[in-house]
């Protein structure tokens, strides 16, 4: 192979964040609590799919996609795991802050059994990460769909909640909307730098940010 194309190769392969599946569960650094805006993640597909999720009247804002076990660098998925699934009341009562117990069961078997813990456990422990967050107000209180820097979002976050420095988030988008808020927490759910493969901020300075209706 020509050493161009190897070193090209290579930097590709350190650029990409790594990903596996089927690892022990409990082998992990951090977690990420993932955050995503329910008007926007309706609007892109949510509402196609008829999700329960979209129905009028949840009026929801920032729901929790996840509590994603880390490594420093990529992160473990489906894991194996002596711990029993959940039953469908136990991720049906997930659904006031995950949107649906059928987002509840599909975290579970991809990243929460990865933790190690027992499924009450672990979602005991998500609960636990999602109220710890304080979700600004701000975007609550909007009246209207607006476009706005995706640095805003960061910085709204960081402001309402003490201790968070920038490098402990990151915001996503997709498909010219802002996306998700991604925060790094330790095992014990103190905020903490994130891997590098997760500090990608979105820098569009015209994200799309749909109102509650």
């Amino acid at each position: 192979m020509h050493r161009p194309i190897l070193q090209i190769l290579m930097i590709l392969a350190l650029a990409l964040p790594l990903r596996a599946e089927g690892e022990r569960a409990g082998d992990f650094d951090y977690y990420l609590l993932a955050l995503s805006w329910s008007p926007n993640w309706c609007a892109l597909e949510g509402a196609a799919r008829g999700s329960e999720q979209c129905d009028a009247g949840r009026d929801l804002g920032w729901v929790m996609h996840g509590l994603w076990p880390q490594h420093e660098r990529g992160y473990p998925s489906y894991c194996r795991t002596g711990a029993r699934d959940p039953s469908r009341a136990q991720t049906g009562a997930m659904a006031d802050i995950m949107g649906t117990g059928g987002s509840a069961w599909y975290q579970w078997k991809k990243h929460g059994r990865c933790s190690g813990l027992e499924a009450r456990d672990y979602f005991a422990l998500a609960r636990r990460a999602y109220g710890g967050v304080t979700r600004p107000q701000v975007f609550r209180d909007l009246d209207r769909d607006v476009s706005l820097p995706a640095r805003v979002v960061e910085e709204a976050f960081v402001e309402a909640n003490p201790g968070l420095d920038r490098d402990m988030l990151t915001v996503t988008c997709r498909d010219g909307h802002i996306q998700e808020v991604r925060i790094c927490l330790t095992r014990d759910l103190e905020p903490r730098r994130c891997g590098t493969d997760v500090i990608r901020d979105c820098t569009l300075t015209d994200a799309r940010f749909e109102a509650i209706e």
